[in-house]
């Protein structure tokens, strides 16, 4: 007995995120890609593929995008993709009519990319022309939809080329809204997602992406963005190889950081962040040979091309396995580790000139900014802490900061384990560890000062300004000194002991029982302790301590010392 499928809930259990809500056309222009391969095989130069963009000629303009010297524009509708390969050959049709066909399964194919088309748009419409097996051409159009199904769309046209165009209609609004809209936008999309046929030694076909506004060329792009110098290499991870190939982008497009593209079936899967992941990685780099330019990678493998999720959005890998003898399967980590490797060593020049820059700013930032780094500034360095030189002041102090906190905590640990062992029978090699472990509590002690010294001249600095005249020969008022010393309508009950300045008047009022500032006479009654039914105290005032009434007489007050 044969399955029956049911293609609206194929395409209600495939999954599209919004923030792939280009992936049904990028699944468009892949299909048009191979199919000039198919035709013309490793000669591209004759190979066309355009992308159309739709807009609405009625719908309000669409502001999302506006910026300087940009107009508006009308909301896309939906795209076409027109190219002159094989076109739908009775297989290919076969295939198509065919819900998880197997059909270029060793190219990387699922079968998906239909579902996706209807996960996004309401309808496609398809007409083609292709070569029967006596060299003649015919024509074959038909709609595709999630009612309907395949159906015929009329009687083809007689075709004058091999080729086919799809056309993607009815834009579903939440994709719409998600989806890039310049045409400048898109066709970098698409550019980076299909690089893959650019990078190969065949190349690409002739790619344009269009609008009624204007046009950009994708092969254009590769010349623009990528310099001509790319280096291929490869890794292997626990038996399973790896190829990456290493690109020197001109400029980041979108002004993106350094990434990783994970690849499958000639397709980017997931897109990866590599700032920071090696140390001296951030943003551009510079080296004796080319201009500034951004590093970017693809990483490609048969294990990741059978290990791809059927939406093509993700894999279906362990972020992590234990190390375990018994486990020996490959992990995200253990390739992303392997491959982090590999870029610092095919970066090893920029990488170390850009340490030095940042080893540079954090001297120069220590030097004038934040002294109290200085006693602890080489054992930062030794724990491998990198900076991008063009960090701002506030993010250069956080991360100083959490680092100098990560050097207390290992400095503790050391310390309970040194002072643990101390005994009749000193174990071997503890002078020494006991040793580096003082020198490490000297330089934190050294920097807990610093910070003490430079907290009190940044204090004594506000204080001279506010004593001094203005241009207008106008002072500071008086709670704003006031405030300096200790904060107004408080007692040291309510604030921190490094909440206030009494050491600017006399260093011992830091070692006070109790004070109070700019308290009434009512607030301070409120906070003396009473004896439950104890009669009011009509003594208390701003010096009472305590108040301990004796039985049948009035509450007697003895004065704070």
């Amino acid at each position: 007995m044969a399955l029956t499928t049911s293609l609206a809930g194929r395409v209600r259990n495939t999954s599209l995120p919004k923030s792939h809500a280009l992936l049904p056309l990028l699944e468009a222009v892949v299909n048009g890609i191979q199919a000039i391969d198919a035709r013309f095989g490793d000669d591209m130069e004759p190979g066309r593929l355009s992308i159309r963009i739709r807009r609405s000629q009625q719908e309000a303009l669409d502001f999302s995008h506006v910026g300087p010297g940009r107009a508006a524009l009308k909301p896309i509708v939906g795209f076409s993709v027109e190219d002159n390969g094989v076109g739908f050959t009775p297989e290919n049709m076969t295939s198509f009519e065919t819900l998880d066909s197997d059909h270029k399964a060793d190219m990387g194919c699922r079968g998906v990319g239909r579902l996706l088309w209807l996960k996004a748009f309401d309808r496609v419409t398809v007409r083609s022309a292709y070569e029967d097996e006596a060299g003649c051409l015919k024509g074959r159009q038909f709609r595709f939809s999630v009612q309907g199904e395949v159906e015929p769309d009329g009687e083809a046209d007689t075709p004058a080329e091999v080729g086919t165009t799809v056309s993607l209609d009815g834009f579903k609004r939440p994709f719409q809204q998600s989806a890039l809209k310049t045409v400048e936008a898109i066709a970098r999309e698409v550019f980076e997602h299909c690089i893959w046929y650019f990078l190969r030694p065949g190349g690409a076909p002739d790619i344009t992406v269009a609008d009624d506004d204007g046009a950009v060329s994708l092969n254009s792009l590769m010349h623009d963005f990528v310099y001509s110098d790319m280096q291929r290499t490869s890794i292997e991870v626990k038996g399973e190889r790896f190829e990456m190939v290493s690109l020197r982008l001109k400029s980041s497009p979108r002004n993106l950081a350094p990434r990783l593209y994970w690849c499958a079936a000639n397709r980017v899967v997931v897109e990866e962040n590599l700032t920071s992941r090696v140390p001296g990685l951030y943003g551009r780099l510079k080296d004796a040979e080319s201009s500034p330019f951004t590093y970017v990678c693809y990483l490609s493998s048969d294990f990741l091309d059978s290990h791809v999720r059927a939406d093509r959005t993700a894999f279906d890998i362990s972020e992590h396995v234990p190390g375990t003898p018994l486990i020996e399967d490959v992990s995200m980590d253990d390739i992303r580790e392997s491959v982090l490797k590999e870029v610092e060593s095919i970066l090893a020049g920029p990488l170390s000139a850009a340490r030095e820059e940042g080893k540079a700013r954090v001297h120069e930032f220590v030097s004038n900014r934040a002294p109290r780094y200085r006693p602890v500034l080489s054992r930062l360095e030794q724990l491998g802490v990198s900076v991008d030189p063009s960090m701002k002041d506030q993010d250069l102090e956080l991360l100083l900061h959490s680092n100098l906190q990560k050097l207390e905590a290992f400095a503790l640990a050391e310390g309970h384990a040194v002072l643990g062992e101390a005994g009749s029978a000193q174990p071997e090699g503890y002078d020494e560890r006991l040793a580096r472990y003082l020198n490490t509590v000297t330089d934190i002690n050294q920097s807990d000062l610093a910070a003490y010294v430079s907290r009190r001249r940044t204090i004594l600095d506000v204080l001279a300004r506010q004593i001094r005249s203005d241009d207008q020969g106008r002072y500071s008022k008086e709670d704003a000194i006031h405030s300096l010393l200790m904060p107004m309508r408080t007692d040291s009950n309510e604030i921190g002991t490094d909440a206030s300045n009494l050491w600017i008047i006399d260093e011992r009022l830091a070692f006070h029982d109790y004070l109070a500032s700019d308290k009434t006479s009512r607030a301070c009654r409120s906070r003396v302790p009473i004896r439950r039914g104890s009669p009011t105290c009509s003594r208390l005032g701003s010096s009472a301590r305590r108040c301990w009434p004796r039985k049948g007489e009035r509450s007697r007050c003895r004065p704070s010392s």
